[in-house]
């Protein structure tokens, strides 16, 4: 375990969440204000924000996992991983970026089956907020919409 080198933890994960998921909200943003535009759905919220979260990702892994107690190998190793804020953080982007690449899936999916956006726009925010469950609504919501065009 590190050191602890000052009273006052680092402000510096806290800067790195509020980035992360200020960009995030943006691609969210994006993907349901511009559904036509397909190039804001597959450049910024389907490749740019989603490499901009996982380069964080990488980053905070590559400086943080070394040395660091816990893994995956049971629940409690997992709460010990987490118990380093750098890799709670990093739990948090991960979500981030897989959460909005689910959204733009639903999206391109969408669009292709001529789904409309209305019905869309809950998926999109059940997953921005909750991930699976806004994925299973999703693919709930999308053969009954086929059947009625």
């Amino acid at each position: 375990m590190r050191a602890i080198t000052s009273a006052r933890p680092s402000r510096s994960p806290e800067i790195v969440f509020a980035f992360a998921s200020a960009l995030a909200a943006l691609g969210w943003i994006l993907l349901a204000v511009l559904p036509g535009h397909e190039r804001v759905r597959d450049l910024i919220s389907g490749r740019i924000v989603p490499a901009l979260l996982a380069a964080v990702y990488v980053v905070i892994v590559m400086t943080q996992w070394a040395g660091t107690p816990g893994g995956f190998g049971s629940l409690a190793d997992v709460a010990l991983l987490f118990s380093n804020t750098w890799l709670l953080l990093a739990g948090w982007v991960h979500s981030l970026a897989f959460d909005l690449l689910v959204g733009v899936w639903e999206a391109r999916d969408a669009r292709a089956r001529g789904l409309p956006h209305l019905l869309l726009l809950p998926c999109l925010a059940l997953t921005f907020l909750f991930g699976p469950a806004g994925w299973i609504l999703y693919l709930a919501v999308r053969p009954g919409a086929r059947r009625a065009r």
